[in-house]
Order: C-alpha cells, then sequence, then structure tokens
C-alpha cells in the first residue's frame, strides 16, 4: 500500500471537518486515513489556521537540521581533542 502524504494545509482542513461535527469515521473513509493519523494530527495540529501550522513545520524541520550540525560539530570537536591529546 503506498503511503500518502498530506500538505499541512490540507490536514488543517480535515481537522476543520471534524470541529464542524462531521463524524469521525467518515471523515478518515472520505480522506483515505485511520482515525490513530486523524488523532495524531488533531494533537500536532489542531486548532491552528494553515499559515500557523506550516510555520510549525518549517521550525520542526529547522530545529532538525540545527540539532544534526551540533551533533556533527560535536564529534568533530572530539575527534580533534583525542588527536591533540595524543600528540603530546
Amino acid at each position: 500500500m503506498k503511503r500518502k502524504r498530506f500538505a499541512v494545509e490540507q490536514i488543517t482542513g480535515i481537522l476543520k471537518q471534524g470541529e464542524l461535527g462531521t463524524p469521525i469515521a467518515d471523515i478518515c473513509r472520505q480522506h483515505g486515513i485511520s482515525e490513530q493519523s486523524y488523532y495524531r494530527w488533531k494533537k500536532a495540529y489542531g486548532g491552528m489556521e494553515p499559515s500557523e501550522a506550516r510555520e510549525l513545520k518549517q521550525l520542526r524541520d529547522e530545529n532538525t537540521k540545527l540539532k544534526r550540525l551540533v551533533a556533527d560539530l560535536s564529534l568533530d570537536k572530539v575527534m580533534l581533542q583525542d588527536v591533540v591529546q595524543k600528540k603530546w
């Protein structure tokens, strides 16, 4: 089964349908998602506008990139310290 990826705007639109009173089972069937996915999205993006959700996703991506960069630099620092200690 091919995994679908939904844009942030689509996710917030699906969540808005749930807020308007449409049964969750019907929403999930209509969009081809599981109820678990719906509730996971609701936990992450519930009550947000599409622009806010998009900004949150961008910040999370940037945070992940920065964490990876810090980890790489920390590893380089440790390697250089080992080289310096072995020289003397």
